[in-house]
């Protein structure tokens, strides 16, 4: 089910998904900001394919990415620790937007390329002990229109799909119990879509990293 068709394209609009805090902004970046920013990011992140753990085996991800963020930062994920790239000129900028934005402060971004619809993100939750309880992530859509699913992790509705179209300039904000609640997943398209471009903005609290995955 759809949870967001007639999207205002001013400001946030709350996402009605049960015991979550999640809210879209449809249009946050201009498309010719948008554009730009997504020319630059293409050119000069540090593109790597990451390797991840499924099912007791390690595999290359079905995407390229790049960690980035404060020195202190250092994220591990799938039993892989990843030491943070330097922010670049563009990413640092943005971060101050995204911060005013979404009232709250960052110290790493997650930058995922899915280079056309065979590339994909499987379910997951943001969850990691050094991200804390309740963490608030913002996830910025530069790019093709991509599918985000959601769903919940138990209960009754466990097998109702929640999508939310994310659009070229979209910023959705994750926050409150949605990771705890909720998994969600970017699945693959036949269809014969572009290169995408997805920074989710976090902070890593230093002092719980640990092998998690």
């Amino acid at each position: 089910m759809s949870l967001f068709e007639d999207a205002s394209s001013r400001g946030w609009q709350r996402l009605p998904l049960p015991g979550a805090e999640l809210s879209l902004w449809p249009h946050w970046l201009a498309p010719v900001d948008a554009d730009g920013l997504l020319a630059d990011l293409l050119a000069t992140i540090a593109w790597e394919i990451h390797r991840i753990r499924i099912y007791g085996r390690e595999v290359e991800s079905p995407r390229l990415s790049c960690w980035i963020g404060d020195a202190d930062a250092t994220y591990v994920y799938s039993r892989t620790r990843f030491e943070p790239h330097p922010w670049t000129p563009a990413l640092a900028a943005l971060r101050a937007r995204v911060e005013a934005a979404c009232g709250t402060r960052f110290n790493s971004v997650l930058a995922n390329l899915y280079r056309n619809g065979q590339d994909s993100m499987g379910w997951h939750s943001d969850n990691e002990p050094e991200l804390g309880r309740q963490p608030v992530i913002a996830s910025l859509s530069l790019g093709a229109v991509r599918r985000f699913r959601l769903r919940a992790k138990r209960g009754e509705g466990k097998r109702d799909v929640h999508v939310v179209e994310l659009g070229h300039g979209s910023l959705l904000r994750m926050a409150g119990d949605t990771q705890h609640l909720y998994v969600h997943d970017l699945p693959k398209t036949k269809a014969a879509v572009g290169p995408r471009i997805n920074l989710t903005f976090r902070q890593v609290h230093t002092a719980s990293t640990g092998v998690v995955g």
